[in-house]
């Protein structure tokens, strides 16, 4: 996905986010996503313990495409992908 494409995405820039309250805010959204739906999160640092979190949370729900990285920011776009093994909290 281009940086055009991701214009009109919603976003959240954790670099404005207190770190404590980061990932609990990036799990809501994730949570609240349905199928097709996506948020860019941006970020000063590589997400990668973040993806990670992600894969073991909600494995094969979410997907997750870099649109920049780096040096000095991150923007990676998450989205809920059409159909979900996730029966716990995200519904299907």
């Amino acid at each position: 996905m281009s940086m055009e494409n991701v214009a009109d995405t919603p976003e959240i820039d954790v670099r404005v986010i207190p770190h404590v309250q980061r990932h609990s805010i990036i799990f809501a959204a994730l949570e609240a996503l349905k199928p097709r739906q996506s948020f860019v999160v941006v970020s000063d640092h590589e997400p990668r313990p973040l993806h990670y979190q992600i894969q073991a949370r909600f494995p094969g729900l979410f997907g997750w495409d870099y649109v920049e990285q780096g040096p000095d920011v991150w923007r990676v776009v998450i989205s809920r992908e059409e159909t979900s093994g996730c029966e716990c909290c995200c519904g299907s």
